[in-house]
């Protein structure tokens, strides 16, 4: 009989497959715990998660921005450089290098890409700590919007939440739309618009394979691989995301192989605006301010000046070279500073860029530190690690600073800061930083825009903004003003008045006895108004001052817009010895230039919102209202007539023939001393303003007048300004009656009249000293 055995039901496994199994179950019954506090932790976190508003109501800090009003970037102000665009403005190559870079499985997860996870969770076991992350962009855009940048399991489980929440409410095109403008690559820059622009100068669609790969690897580290600050970690990296655009499929090969060869050009100055309007920008940016003081830097507001771009280039490179000019007629006055080079152990040693730190570029004009000199060349430290040489003709300039006799706080030897620029022929050459400065401002005479204005030479030097801020006396360039005023009175512009000295008590000027005198001391006796204006005769000035009377005088030059207090009613008046501004010059040519008519300068067009609505839109006076008469038609017409001679034959004959054309008109304007150089002038489509002197006010050096100073800045603007501009002269009004001159030689063959005061016949103009040079 067999043995008896028990039978529970059961089949007992082996033993070995038991402690198999024991910690299978633990860890599934772990994972069951976890994955059950999870759920409870998801089930009261999720609900409690923030609203979406943020980001289905974007409205990014989007900075001021100013522009020319033909559509060109002026500058902008705020604490972050953005440029919003929408998915469909992102070149497809630029989505592909971000995808790339950061996300390559966007498209098909839901938020959180597991396999990236487990990839990152397996490097992190490996290497033993939290280094490696799987952030999407979906959890970028929550991390960005809604958390900080804390490294803890509290956080990455909130940002995978909100990542979830992200991609059941918005498409991926709306999440990759709000990464492409929101996350942060560095210079300031939020969003990849405002990184092409400042990187490279460029909007998005027209940068290379090899521009989009490397600010599609900005987001990693911003600063690490800032290709202005770390140019070969910015090139690695560039060069791993083009690696992975080539291995995903988004470029062939040859892409890959030229991408990689193609040399990049950084804009290393990202403070440069793509046209110097800085003074420009800056009113503008108080006129927005003053209208919009809440949040003008942040709510993306959209300033279009008056400028235009040509003009403006034109304006500011024609400052710069008469500034450079007259520099340059005044000597070299050697180093601009010294640095102790004791500490230097090499020409690359990067402590020359720290010296070189508190002396900016301007323009052209780059900081070097002499490295060692003599009396053939000088050899210096350009900023960056460029040594450059200078030679030859580019020594000519500082040689007598070469000298042992030079004085030893200004000789050039080693340690000395000089100031080097390339000329036309690629050469380097010694120059300088001026010490004077200047102004130009140019105008529509019909209706005020300012077409261009630069007050100053280097705005990072002085933001004193000379065209509006600085109050100089206009000298001769005021008379055009005592002459219009002489019309009116009953002087016609074949007056005849005496060139001859003259001399005042003390009882009449009110303080001290006054004897003038003409510009070179010299006399030609009775001329016609006319003439004396061209000849800008001192003499002549003041006595039709005198008989026009002083105080109808002051307050006749109001018309033009000048103000009465600043210029005191006595007959040094005649010769500009009042106060006036490049502004109000402006404001006072034009109404020679436009007929008659007072008209406002403004610089300010519009101000548009973020969605480009218009806020604000100048409303600007324009000739041609006879509510804005100034002067009597025929009084501008004759003045017209008179100022176009001055640029004939007079003080500033130079103008019509360099430009050679017979429809300018203008005034040059030297003061007392050569403290000012002026002229004026206009055609009849623009009306313009050079000015030149120091801000500490002093002798300009002799010569210095405005006719040598300041009148080659205005015509280098009008060569550029008026290319293509056919000559035109202005319609002659009703009233005015012409007979023959009588002149021989310079000089209209008629002269024009206000019919009342128009004689029978003409006297022959008296002859005059043709020996004497006319000077201003």
């Amino acid at each position: 009989m067999a043995p008896f055995v028990r039978s529970t039901g059961i089949s007992l496994l082996p033993k070995a497959l038991r402690w198999l199994l024991y910690p299978i179950l633990v860890v599934v019954g772990v994972v069951a715990i976890a994955v059950a506090m999870v759920a409870v932790v998801v089930s009261l976190a999720y609900p409690n998660l923030p609203s979406l508003e943020i980001l289905t109501d974007y409205r990014p800090k989007i900075p001021l921005r100013v522009y020319t009003a033909d559509g060109h970037l002026l500058g902008e102000f705020g604490e972050e450089r953005r440029a919003v665009v929408s998915i469909n403005e992102v070149p497809t190559i630029m989505k592909q290098a971000i995808l790339a870079a950061e996300d390559e499985r966007f498209y098909q997860h839901g938020g959180v890409d597991t396999l990236g996870v487990l990839r990152a969770l397996y490097a992190n076991l490996l290497s033993g700590g939290k280094r490696q992350g799987a952030s999407t962009i979906t959890q970028q855009v929550a991390k960005n919007f809604f958390l900080s940048s804390e490294k803890t399991y509290t956080r990455k489980l909130y940002e995978a939440l909100l990542a979830f929440k992200i991609e059941h409410n918005l498409s991926k095109d709306q999440i990759l739309e709000l990464y492409i403008n929101q996350i942060f690559l560095g210079q300031r820059a939020y969003g990849f618009a405002a990184a092409a622009q400042i990187y490279f100068g460029k909007a998005l669609a027209d940068l290379t394979i090899a521009e989009v790969a490397m600010l599609a690897g900005l987001p990693k580290a911003p600063s690490a691989y800032n290709p202005v600050a770390n140019p070969k970690r910015a090139r690695i990296r560039q060069q791993y995301v083009l690696r992975r655009m080539n291995e995903l499929g988004y470029i062939t090969d040859q892409q890959y192989e030229a991408a990689l060869a193609q040399p990049l050009v950084i804009r290393r100055d990202i403070t440069d605006a793509p046209l110097h309007a800085e003074f420009v920008t800056e009113m503008a940016r108080q006129i927005a301010a003053e209208r919009f003081p809440d949040d003008v830097y942040t709510r993306g507001l959209r300033v279009y000046t008056t400028i235009l771009r040509e003009d403006q280039e034109a304006a500011y490179q024609s400052l710069r070279r008469g500034v450079l000019d007259y520099d340059r007629r005044h000597g070299y006055r050697g180093a601009e500073a010294y640095v102790d080079l004791g500490e230097i152990r090499s020409e690359q040693d990067e402590a020359l860029d720290e010296l070189l730190a508190d002396f900016q570029d301007s323009e052209d004009l780059h900081p070097a530190i002499v490295l060692e000199a003599d009396s053939r060349k000088i050899r210096a430290y350009r900023r960056g690690g460029e040594i450059v040489t200078i030679n030859g003709e580019g020594l000519k300039f500082a040689a007598r600073m070469l000298d042992d006799k030079a004085p030893p706080n200004k000789r050039l030897r080693r340690g000395a800061v000089i100031r080097v620029q390339n000329d036309d022929k690629g050469s380097w050459r010694i120059v300088q930083m001026p010490d004077v400065e200047a102004a130009f401002l140019a105008a529509d005479p019909h209706d005020g825009a300012i077409r261009a204005l630069v007050g100053g030479f280097d705005f990072n030097r002085s933001k004193f903004n000379h065209v509006t801020q600085a109050w100089r006396q206009p000298g001769s360039s005021f008379k055009p003003f005592i002459y219009s005023g002489a019309l009116e009175r009953g002087f016609t512009p074949a007056s005849v008045i005496a060139d001859e000295p003259i001399s005042f008590p003390a009882s009449v000027t009110g303080s001290q006895a006054w004897e003038p005198k003409n510009y070179d001391g010299k006399y030609e006796g009775p001329m016609r108004m006319r003439t004396a204006l061209a000849k800008s005769k001192n003499m002549v000035s003041i006595r039709l001052l005198q008989a026009s009377g002083v105080r109808f005088v002051q307050e006749y030059v109001t018309r033009f817009g000048f103000e009465a207090s600043k210029h005191p009613p006595y007959l040094t008046m005649a010769l500009g010895a009042g106060s006036v501004t490049p502004w109000e010059m402006v404001t006072a040519y034009a109404v020679f230039a436009n007929g008659g008519y007072r008209i406002r300068p403004y610089v300010v067009r519009e101000i548009q919102d973020e969605k480009k609505q218009v806020l604000a839109r100048a409303e600007p006076v324009t000739a041609g209202d006879e509510n804005l008469r100034a002067i009597d038609p025929r009084n501008a017409y004759l003045m017209d007539s008179m100022l176009r001679d001055v640029t004939i034959y007079g003080t500033a004959a130079r103008a019509s023939a360099t430009l050679r054309r017979k429809d300018l008109a203008g005034k040059t304007g030297t003061t007392n001393e050569h403290v000012d150089a002026w002229f004026c002038g206009y055609q009849q489509t623009v009306v313009a303003c050079s000015w030149i002197g120091f801000d500490q006010p002093r002798n300009l050096g002799a010569g210095e007048t405005g006719g040598t100073a300041a009148l080659p800045t205005w015509i280098g603007y009008m060569a550029r300004i008026l290319r293509n501009v056919p000559e035109s002269f202005m319609p002659e009004p009703e009233g005015i009656v012409a007979l023959p001159s009588g002149t021989s030689g310079k000089g209209p063959a008629e002269e024009l009249f206000y019919q009342e005061n128009a004689p029978s016949e003409l006297e022959p103009e008296p002859p005059l000293d043709q020996s004497v040079k006319p000077e201003d």
